[in-house]
């Protein structure tokens, strides 16, 4: 066993739990306030005594219920590409969850077009160039400090003209107390929306594990501005215990889609909720 859980265990050897102390120790995990006093509530519903393996099973049957078995495949929509807007503050991966997440897709035999819409960052650019050139992906990119919403318009002709399967647009990081920047999604939003009135398809916020519990303030505020259908969770093999997940999920009802464990495109995963509870929480 691993990561939070591991931890749990060895701190609550006794029998005799400071309930605070657990409590306190739940939310430190990430998994917020509520499910934290929805845990200790139940332990000490069961009169018998308690040990770590005890709050760790009581745990898990909380996230296991909280977390969907399954989630939502990417797959195509036939006759036009599917859309898929990254959105996230800086410094989460965006930009490398962006490229990885094409690599899979590229890698199940999808066409796939990538829209470089970081238009403020040149090293986003450069980045996700050489992402593309090494992928063999197609990449739109528009001119320095330009429109973002135009390379995502010409991100759009592009995939239709190469009967793409996917379209990824990888917009800038941008603080979620920024009201201008958060405006600038909107348009976004509203200039696909003239090509096809469903698109963006896909919402999908990247979070860095390692923030905890501000992951979920900006799913929040993400959430607010463009409806969010999926999270990307990163760095989830350093420092940060993932709980963040798990109460993005009760609050917002907005699952995680891949996880990132490291640097290699390998390490880009689609998530698994048992292996998630079992072997990473």
């Amino acid at each position: 066993m691993a990561g939070f859980f591991k931890s749990l265990i060895q701190r609550f050897t006794k029998p005799d739990i400071d309930w605070d102390d657990l409590e306190a120790s739940l939310i430190a995990g990430d998994l917020g306030p509520r499910l934290a006093q929805q845990i200790v509530a139940d332990l000490k519903s069961r009169q018998r005594t308690l040990h770590g393996t005890d709050i760790v099973q009581v745990a898990r049957e909380h996230v296991r219920k909280i977390l969907p078995e399954t989630v939502p495949a990417l797959e195509p929509i036939p006759g036009k590409p599917k859309v898929l807007l990254m959105v996230g503050v800086n410094g989460t991966g965006k930009t490398t969850s962006t490229a990885k997440l094409a690599h899979i897709l590229h890698q199940r035999g999808y066409k796939v077009v990538l829209a470089a819409a970081d238009t403020f960052r040149a090293a986003a650019v450069e980045q996700l160039t050489v992402w593309a050139d090494r992928l063999k992906i197609p990449l739109v990119v528009g001119p320095p400090n330009g429109d973002p919403a135009s390379v995502c318009f010409d991100g759009y002709e592009k995939a239709v003209k190469t009967q793409a399967d996917f379209l990824i647009c990888d917009t800038a990081g941008r603080l979620h107390t920024k009201h201008n920047l958060m405006e600038e999604l909107r348009k976004i939003h509203r200039i696909l929306g003239r090509k096809d009135a469903e698109s963006p398809h896909e919402v999908l916020l990247v979070c860095d594990a390692t923030t905890g519990a501000n992951a979920l303030q900006q799913a929040r505020e993400f959430n607010k501005v463009i409806p969010l259908t999926g999270v990307i969770v990163t760095k989830l093999d350093g420092s940060g215990k993932g709980g963040v997940l798990v109460a993005i999920q009760q609050e917002l009802a907005v699952p995680t889609r891949f996880i990132g464990l490291g640097e290699s495109v390998e390490d880009f995963q689609a998530f698994e909720s048992k292996r998630f509870v079992e072997e990473l929480l």
